[in-house]
């Protein structure tokens, strides 16, 4: 009798012993998860070293208490298995986050190629509806500029079509629209992106043609190598189109942003889009306006305003109209100061500041004719939306929403940083937490209307550059990025 109740108090013992299983094979998974998120942490270069220890020591401190509580024998156990699952669910939603966010951090950035749209067009009225429709047809091309870009199109249409283009070439691109619309040749060939160019010549052109095919032509852009620690400049531009953000197109928005991650300073410098300057490698001595300079590839433009302020410019952001409103919604929102009051879009905007969603934010950038001064007035209010942005973005509060910032964004925002630069800039962000102190300031000239390189000798409205307001603003980003 006795033998047989040592025997069940063993087999309890041994059954006691096997319901800790459970909890202890429960707190071992928050161990690994622990461990995996530390990990995805450190990797990702984002966090500073300090908040990655009280991280880990928390995590540490978590785990020994919930696996200690395996080992008491009431009900206590039960609670640590509790915290243990709800710790382990938090842990794996965290892993999933960042890894979504180092993701989306490698689509937005590290951006290393150009990508020209060579169209074919016909009237909107031909009846082809695909190019093998048109191998007959009477083929135009335009030889000013983007001639290597056009043959290679001309050889791929050639190559689909089966047969020898009948081909005339035009000295401009708007002689060939004015060809194609005369009926002088049955088809264009050229980069979408001269459509803006067209459009400036011929009221209405684009609802006059057609796409009939298209071609996609990417050409790499070299980089240098820059430490986001030291001080830069990013040219930040806004593209007049609303497709894919990697097509070359006119940047009708030019923000030069000087950045100094020493002082906390940054200054916004704006260039009107009708800057009448040269494109260097592009234009030779012959002027255009600047916003033309973004057909030839955002490197183009970057070249361009080195050129005139006499500065290197490490990084570029470009953005288009849809990614405007995009990213004011998904910060939720941004308070802007405005110069002045004026109705524009369908919004009212007052005197001082106004809390402003995506399309608000968007009218707001866009308008001109309200002002005495045009377009540097819009130029100013740009400055005044990237402001609120920039100190929406900069906050601490936009860590909890930093994914979904990321994620929406991802697909109308590109730029050259890489996603280990980024992860640099945003880990000494946090290491020191000062708030910046965000200037502004624009350039301006006198009107005239001249013939571009991009257009021909078609005269068209331009802003000759103030040299002395110019050199002003050229030693202003170099005091920044100096420190003065």
């Amino acid at each position: 009798m006795e033998h047989q109740h040592s025997h069940a108090s063993k087999n309890q013992s041994k059954k006691s012993k096997n319901n800790n299983m459970p909890g202890k094979l429960i707190t071992m998974i928050q161990l690994i998860l622990s461990a995996a998120f530390l990990i995805i942490l450190w990797n990702s270069g984002m966090l500073p070293g300090l908040y990655l220890a009280l991280l880990g020591g928390g995590l540490f401190l978590l785990f020994a208490v919930t696996f200690c509580l395996q080992y008491v024998k009431n009900k206590s156990k039960y609670l640590g298995m509790v915290i243990s699952i709800l710790v382990s669910i938090v842990l794996a939603i965290g892993i999933v986050y960042f890894l979504r966010v180092q993701k989306t951090m490698e689509e937005v950035g590290g951006a290393t190629y150009k990508t020209d749209n060579m169209i074919v067009v016909v009237k909107a009225s031909d009846p082809a509806e695909s190019i093998l429709d048109a191998g007959n047809y009477r083929f135009g091309y335009q030889t000013a500029t983007d001639q290597k870009n056009n043959q290679m199109m001309m050889d791929d249409v050639e190559k689909v079509v089966g047969r020898e283009l009948n081909l005339t070439e035009y000295g401009t691109v708007t002689d060939l629209a004015n060809a194609l619309l005369s009926g002088q040749v049955e088809a264009a060939i050229y980069n979408e992106a001269f459509n803006g160019i067209i459009e400036e010549s011929i009221e209405g052109y684009t609802d006059q043609i057609k796409i009939l095919y298209q071609y996609g032509i990417e050409t790499p852009i070299e980089q240098e190598e820059t430490n986001v620690e030291e001080p830069f400049n990013v040219y930040i531009s806004g593209i007049d189109v609303s497709g894919p953000i990697t097509t070359n197109s006119r940047s009708d928005v030019n923000i030069i942003m000087t950045v100094n991650p020493n002082t906390k300073k940054i200054l916004l410098t704006t260039t009107p889009r009708d800057y009448y300057v040269t494109i260097p490698g592009i234009s030779g001595e012959q002027r255009d306006k600047l916003t033309h300079a973004g057909i030839y590839g955002v490197d183009a433009s970057m070249a361009t305003l080195e050129n005139l302020y006499g500065i290197d410019i490490s990084y570029y952001a470009r953005v288009n109209f849809t990614s405007l409103i995009t990213i004011v919604d998904a910060l939720g929102g941004v308070d802007v100061n405005s110069e002045y009051a004026f109705s524009a879009g369908g919004y009212d905007f007052k005197q001082g500041i106004n809390s402003l969603d995506g399309k608000a934010a968007l009218a707001f950038s866009r308008e001109r004719y309200s002002f005495q001064s045009g377009d540097n007035q819009r130029g100013k209010n740009q400055e005044a939306v990237l402001t609120a942005i920039l100190q929406k973005a900069m906050s601490p509060a936009i860590l909890t929403s930093a994914n979904q910032v990321l994620a929406e964004v991802s697909s109308c925002v590109q730029t050259n940083m890489t996603q280990d630069e980024m992860a640099k800039f945003i880990n000494m962000q946090l290491s020191d937490g000062a708030s910046w102190t965000i200037e502004s300031a624009a350039v301006s000239g006198t009107g005239d209307s001249q013939a571009c390189y991009s257009s021909g000798a078609q005269l068209l409205y331009v802003m000759w550059p103030d040299e002395a307001i110019v050199g002003d603003l050229s030693r202003r980003m170099n005091q920044v990025l100096e420190g003065n």
